[in-house]
């Protein structure tokens, strides 16, 4: 099959372009600019404002949208006083696999960095998920992910003490949950998840290292075990311009 335009699977339909053909002007550059990444290479830094506006004789303020919105997407990342290209997105999978494989599986480094590890006593909204009576005592693990030393993420765990009753002196934060319960002879069975688009909190936006406004994909998940029993109920943050996720399908 021809793609217009040369346009590959996978681009937006005829590149973007309205059915009108009035292309916005920041819009255009952006294309520009897309690819010169492309020349340029992981890690390059872009030339300057100033010069990209010279070398497509627009305003620098044209050039700062079109830059603003590969920042956004992904593709440029900001390094310093300068903007660099950023390297391709982490793709994780959406499966009972843990965060760790799916990072090693593409070649990076996971890792994590603990926030905080408390105990409580569980709300009744909290019960419900979790299959606890209301003030039974719950762990909540929350913990900066890393790829390659980058933040990339946050994520919390809540976990009733009953099944991991020593979790805060025998677990390595910096390690995969999943590994340590299956230690703990904890199997997974099933799990549901939900994903929407969020806007982190300034809280989660500096532990992050992001700004507040970048679009973040957040993915709700409650397990169960091999019994059918409630076992988790997870709140993950993932940057947006730094990570996609993926499912396989079938009838």
């Amino acid at each position: 099959m021809e793609y217009p335009n040369d346009q590959a699977p996978g681009a937006p339909v005829r590149s973007g372009i309205p059915e009108h053909g009035r292309i916005p002007k920041y819009y255009a550059v952006k294309t520009r600019i897309a690819g010169l990444l492309e020349e340029l290479g992981h890690g390059s830094t872009i030339p300057t404002e100033r010069d990209l506006a010279e070398r497509y004789d627009v305003a620098r303020e044209t050039v700062r949208q079109a830059v603003r919105e590969l920042v956004l997407e992904g593709r440029l990342r900001r390094q310093g006083r300068g903007t660099v290209v950023a390297g391709p997105k982490l793709e994780q999978p959406l499966s009972l696999a843990s965060y760790t494989e799916g990072v090693r599986r593409q070649g990076r480094t996971p890792g994590r960095t603990l926030v905080s590890l408390d105990r409580f006593p569980c709300s009744p909204a909290l019960a419900a998920e979790i299959g606890l009576d209301p003030g039974e005592p719950v762990w909540h693990l929350e913990r900066v992910l890393l790829a390659d030393e980058e933040r990339v993420g946050l994520e919390s765990t809540y976990v009733a003490v009953a099944r991991v009753p020593r979790l805060d002196t025998e677990f390595d934060p910096d390690s995969s949950f999943y590994l340590y319960l299956d230690a703990q002879g904890i199997g997974f069975g099933d799990a549901d998840e939900r994903i929407e688009t969020v806007l982190a909190t300034p809280r989660e936006a500096l532990l992050v290292g992001t700004p507040p406004a970048l679009p973040m994909l957040l993915i709700h998940r409650v397990s169960r075990d091999t019994e059918g029993r409630p076992l988790e109920r997870v709140r993950g943050l993932y940057r947006g311009d730094r990570f996609s996720f993926s499912a396989h399908l079938s009838g």
